[in-house]
């Protein structure tokens, strides 16, 4: 019986002890300096010339300036214990943990609207031990410095509602109207889409809003704030929606936010918090002239209204970027394809390829036969690619032919000619992080990287051979004008520019007439309308469309395809190239047509372009190839004879 006793003291003990630490962090944090959490997670994000972008910043209301609808809905659906509990309803912990441990997974949750607000005083939402325990100790700071309303104001004030944030731009936002005066039905609506912002927004999914909106309704009726009549009614509501913040906000700019916040949690200079910070100024390079010339391009040119878009301007001689796009419309999907997906990239690839063979001794003159072939591997593994409508020239191509008509034969025998692994580092000097296999079709795109990291990767194509990194973020400030943080630009010499300026060269062959033979060069479309000269490459899988180009100033990457597979048939590439030409030229629009100057160590000759040979005088195709000195093509002793005038006896 002794040990009983024992045990039974321990116990008491324990739990004493417990209990003086509870009441202890209670008690100090109570007594800390006061939170500041009024506008504390305010941000505002500024454009390349130190506009403000009004749209993005958030607006406080007061509890009072908002529909009691809203509060009833959102107690009841989110922390029905709300003003009972002191920041942790530790019932409602077990019961989900009990839930889920039956069921093997996690049903439910368990968070307060006190520990909600605190994970959204947090500028990221990484995952680990350290991060709970700082968002459990700013609990009980806030359950102890403020009132119940106060914490549930700030809540209404910072919740993410489908990518807007706070009810007041929420109710905007979807409504065309003021928090306060909201129905049952748009409150009760607003109220489920925190719960999976990106599947419950009406503008997403308007079914599984619905749902959703039936479980926020039962919920009051459960908590006795509405009648059952008053939620069928409510329920049976016709919601119109609007679906922006303002009349001039252009639709797809949200994407660039949404990779600017995402770039602000990567910076380490930055405090955790807001309550650090007092909200935050975040200047970036976006130039809304550019985004606005790629929005008109992209909805004047798309007719098919299922396809997605993605899109990235920068200026490759520092990694600005200028103007994104991650999909057609933010309020329909915020899913950002610019930055967050990896897709095959096709024959985008293959410039990367070819600058890896001109490091290897090859030039635009190198010729391989362009035919039907079957490459066979060791344990007779076969690969056998094809051509584009499986055209073949059937004899001997130069790459620059090569580039200009996409052929596929010719890059897997350049592939293999250099060794797979070959592409596989250049990639990665280029910057490509995305795990890529040396295998025979990595020639060919078929391995998934972001759009984001090639044209990463072609800005060094067109700033002549220095790898810059992408960057949304010029300069971070706290609200007392404190710099934060400052972009320090950095430009790695990584490629040769010689080779870089050739292979530039070459790139303009996917729009030049004089390669017309057996086919027609992939961007043909675009010779009578460009105003200025450009490097070009297209790209496409069987459900993926790209195009990438530049210029000395600018490089735009573009991508067209479906999240799930779609009707490949209305994915169409001149429409993709229609929006490469239209953004570009536009943009450019009265400025002076810039190229490269051509290196000391680099000369020009005159060549048929599909055999590589020097051109005769009569060759109404020549074309200026360019080669590193030493390496031009010659004179053959027959050629030179038919360059002699026969001079004939009188």
């Amino acid at each position: 019986m002794k040990w009983k006793k024992r045990v039974l003291k321990g116990g008491v003990f324990l739990l004493l002890i417990g209990l003086l630490f509870y009441f202890g962090l209670y008690w100090y944090a109570k007594y800390m300096t006061n939170l500041v959490i009024k506008n504390a997670n305010e941000f505002y994000i500024y454009d390349g010339n130190g506009n403000l972008v009004e749209d993005l910043s958030d607006k406080w209301v007061p509890l009072e300036e908002i529909s009691p609808y809203v509060l009833d809905a959102t107690i009841a659906i989110e922390d029905k214990n709300f003003y009972q509990h002191h920041g942790f309803d530790y019932l409602r912990i077990l019961k989900s943990l009990y839930i889920n441990f039956i069921h093997g997974k996690t049903l439910q949750g368990a968070s307060t609207i006190s520990q909600q607000l605190s994970k959204n005083l947090f500028l990221s939402f990484e995952k680990t031990w350290s991060r709970k325990m700082k968002e459990a100790w700013l609990t009980i700071q806030l359950e102890t410095q403020y009132d119940k309303d106060e914490i549930l104001e700030a809540y209404l004030n910072t919740i993410n509602y489908g990518g807007i944030y706070g009810i007041e731009n929420a109710s905007h936002y979807y409504f065309h109207k003021s928090a306060k005066d909201l129905s049952l039905a748009q409150a009760s609506m607003l109220v489920g889409i925190p719960k999976s912002p990106s599947h419950y927004s009406p503008l997403v999914d308007e079914e599984a809003a619905k749902e959703r909106q039936a479980i926020v309704l039962k919920s009051m009726v459960r908590e006795k704030m509405i009648t059952e009549e008053e939620q069928e009614a409510a329920y049976a509501e016709v919601l119109t929606y609007y679906g922006t913040l303002s009349e001039q906000e252009l639709k797809m700019l949200m994407y660039y936010q949404d990779a600017v916040m995402k770039e602000l949690e990567t910076i380490d200079d930055i405090p955790e918090t807001f309550l650090e910070t007092g909200g935050l100024k975040i200047y970036t390079y976006l130039d809304l002239q550019a985004q606005t010339i790629l929005e008109n391009a992209i909805d004047q040119n798309i007719s098919n209204p299922d396809l997605q878009v993605s899109a990235i301007m920068m200026d490759p001689n520092n990694g600005h970027i200028i103007a994104l796009t991650g999909g057609r419309n933010y309020s329909v999907s915020q899913y950002n394809r610019a930055i967050s997906s990896k897709r095959q990239v096709g024959s985008t690839m293959k410039p990367i390829l070819y600058y890896a063979a001109l490091e290897n001794g090859f030039t635009e003159s190198t010729t391989f036969t362009s035919e039907k072939t079957t490459f066979v591997f060791s344990e007779n593994k076969t690969y056998t690619p094809s051509n584009y409508n499986n055209k073949y020239g059937n004899k001997n191509i130069t790459m620059a032919t090569a580039i200009s008509y996409s052929d596929n034969i010719y890059a897997v025998k350049t592939h293999l000619f250099l060794g797979e692994q070959t592409l596989v580092d250049m990639a990665k000097r280029l910057g490509i992080t995305a795990s890529l296999e040396p295998i025979p079709s990595l020639a060919l795109g078929s391995e998934e990287i972001s759009l984001y990291e090639m044209v990463q990767a072609y800005a060094s194509f067109a700033n002549l051979g220095y790898k810059v990194e992408g960057k949304l973020i010029a300069k971070v400030e706290d609200m007392e004008g404190n710099i934060l943080y400052e972009n320090k630009e950095k430009k790695e010499p990584i490629l040769n520019s010689s080779l870089v300026y050739i292979l530039n060269e070459a790139l303009t062959s996917t729009y030049n007439y004089h390669f017309i033979d057996y086919g027609y060069p992939t961007c043909y479309d675009l010779t009578a309308t460009l105003t200025h000269k450009y490097a070009i490459k297209t790209g496409s899988t069987d459900q993926d469309r790209l195009v990438l180009g530049f210029n000395p100033n600018i490089v735009l990457g573009l991508w067209s395809g479906y999240d799930i597979a779609g009707d490949d048939s209305k994915n169409n590439s001149a429409e993709l190239r229609a929006v490469w030409r239209d953004t570009m030229e536009k943009y450019l629009e009265g400025t002076e047509d810039v190229w490269y100057s051509m290196p000391d160590n680099v000369v020009g000759t005159l060549v048929n372009p599909i055999t590589g040979e020097i051109a005769s005088p009569s060759d109404k195709n020549a074309t200026m190839f360019y080669y590193l000195k030493g390496t031009e093509p010659t004179y053959q002793e027959d050629q030179l004879d038919s360059l002699i005038p026969t001079i004939k006896d009188e």
